[in-house]
């Protein structure tokens, strides 16, 4: 019986969390990873389980710079039995800022066949970067863009 699509986010919430689940894993081969609120220099889709994969794998060092502390996943069913939206957050310290920091993100999944086909992941870039000590960078390459 594949997943439903709460319980593929419940995924998710455990990928965040750090409890040994890969993120491309979730997808289906053909699935869309989709950002529309990418800062420059980070791309606004990605297509395909592989490309999620290398995109995530280039970055695996980021979890580095946070301690994190909990994570909560708000999961809301909607009319479409394959879309859930999923509210999560997370919060502990960010070793960069050297700061507390709580970050939360929505997430409008579409599951089919108990893989993602189509996730669109609405973070505050302008949040990220604070708690990964890159708002500098952030605001150069907004003015240079």
């Amino acid at each position: 019986m594949p997943r439903s699509p709460r319980e593929v986010a419940e995924q998710v919430r455990r990928m965040v969390a750090g409890e040994g689940v890969e993120f491309a894993s979730l997808f289906a081969e053909d699935g869309m990873l989709v950002y529309p609120f990418s800062p420059p220099g980070q791309p606004a889709e990605l297509h395909g389980r592989e490309a999620i994969r290398e995109f995530f794998a280039a970055r695996s060092g980021a979890r580095d710079l946070l301690v994190m502390e909990g994570v909560e996943a708000l999961i809301r069913e909607t009319d479409d039995p394959e879309v859930v939206v999923a509210e999560i957050t997370h919060h502990g310290w960010s070793k960069a800022a050297d700061a507390p920091y709580q970050l939360k993100a929505l997430g409008v999944i579409r599951v089919r066949d108990g893989e993602i086909v189509r996730y669109d992941d609405y973070m505050d870039p302008i949040a990220v970067a604070r708690l990964r000590g890159r708002t500098s960078e952030l605001a150069a390459a907004l003015a240079n863009a």
